[in-house]
């Protein structure tokens, strides 16, 4: 049961990063008129950097496909890690409205971290 549950949550954050990754690219979500103004600045400067978004994309890609699939979730969540982190960061500066979900996603990411420490073990030993 604990499996179904944690491959049910792994879809889901890995469906989102798919997602995000996927309108960096083809831009399918609507930006919204309301965005504060120290987010759009942040994107902008972002944009401004022109390898870094891709970069960004190619790796939510990556990283959400891997974290669904559970013989490869090990290493999205390393791939999402970085990501996840500026996602958090965002939101504890300049949009504080998206702490909950990103809390969620964090707290899921922990519990695969968790469940897989023993494959991370040969990173951290050393």
């Amino acid at each position: 049961m604990k499996n179904k549950i944690l491959f049910v949550l792994c879809l889901l954050v890995g469906l989102l990063f798919l997602n995000g990754g996927l309108n960096k690219f083809f831009n399918y979500i609507p930006v919204p008129p309301d965005l504060p103004e120290g987010q759009v600045n942040m994107f902008t400067a972002m944009m401004q950097v022109g390898w870094l978004m891709p970069l960004i994309a190619v790796a939510e890609i990556v990283g959400g496909i891997l974290f669904i699939i559970p013989r490869f979730r090990p290493l999205g969540a390393i791939i999402l890690f970085p990501i996840l982190i500026g996602i958090l960061l965002t939101n504890l500066t300049v949009a504080p409205e998206g702490i909950p979900l990103t809390s969620i996603m964090f707290a899921i990411w922990t519990w695969v971290i968790i469940e897989n420490f023993p494959k991370y073990r040969p990173m951290v030993n050393s």
